[in-house]
């Protein structure tokens, strides 16, 4: 099947410190795909070098047949993205959020509000249009920013964290959302989370990283029997250890720098 997403000997390095190094991975076209990894493993770092927040030091990636270095803005029009901080801007209305997206996008007035129409009833927020974003549940804040990296129709989504903080009652109907997503619009899903029942009951296909390297690929089945495992979690855990992990501050500084820019519409 084509390929979403094409990474071959990617590495990113920040001064003398290896963040990713030299990975290769595919995501197949309308797959479900789950990356992960413990805390400054890497995960954040590729997904914004993907994304054209970061430019690689070595390596190569298409996404959508595209080049994020040579061609970013056919790249940036093919994803939408749910970052792992919040990013919406809670002195608009859900609708002006979208609107202004839609807007930054070029999409025209009719079609962007038909859309918007169509993904606020699907997130089940049609009722909260012009409520503002600052008396939101964080809940609703999750399901505003996925409506609102759908609008544009995307690809790609990609899903950093999207269920962090959230109860168990809303991190199920998000991914319900996000399940029906890929089966009505075909549409590619790249996420990353700590949850591990999560990534074994909803991706069809995962990658482990850690120490900025892909350790192991397969499904949830495939890598507990790979382990000898009885649950994913148990299978990620002996694949990376049971050391707990800080982020690693210079990666981390960069990639919030480029958020910001990425929030403040340097993008563009």
């Amino acid at each position: 099947m084509e390929a979403s997403i094409e990474v071959r000997n990617l590495t990113k390095k920040f001064g003398d410190f290896v963040a990713v190094d030299s990975i290769s991975f595919s995501v197949e076209a309308g797959s479900i795909f789950a990356f992960l990894g413990p805390n400054g493993a890497g995960k954040s770092t590729t997904i914004k070098m993907l994304t054209t927040l970061l430019h690689p030091t070595e390596g190569t990636i298409r996404v959508n047949g595209f080049d994020p270095v040579a061609q970013p803005d056919e790249v940036r029009q093919s994803f939408g993205i749910v970052f792992q901080d919040p990013s919406l801007d809670e002195d608009l209305t859900a609708f002006e959020n979208l609107e202004f997206h839609g807007v930054l996008y070029g999409i025209s007035k009719k079609v962007r509000r038909t859309r918007i129409d169509e993904l606020l009833a699907l997130v089940e927020l049609s009722e909260r249009r012009n409520d503002f974003v600052r008396d939101f549940s964080g809940g609703m804040k999750r399901r505003l920013e996925i409506a609102r990296g759908l609008l544009h129709h995307p690809k790609i989504i990609f899903l950093d964290e999207p269920t962090l903080g959230l109860d168990p009652q809303t991190r199920n109907h998000l991914w319900k959302y996000v399940e029906k997503l890929n089966a009505d619009e075909g549409i590619t899903v790249f996420f990353t989370t700590h949850y591990m029942e999560e990534a074994d009951r909803i991706a069809r296909r995962i990658a482990v990283i850690d120490d900025g390297r892909v350790i192991a690929r397969g499904s949830g089945e495939e890598l507990k029997k790979q382990t000898g495992s009885a649950t994913l979690e148990e299978a990620f855990l002996n694949l990376t250890g049971n050391t707990i992990r800080e982020e690693t501050s210079s990666a981390l500084d960069r990639s919030r720098t480029r958020h910001q820019m990425w929030r403040g519409g340097a993008r563009r």
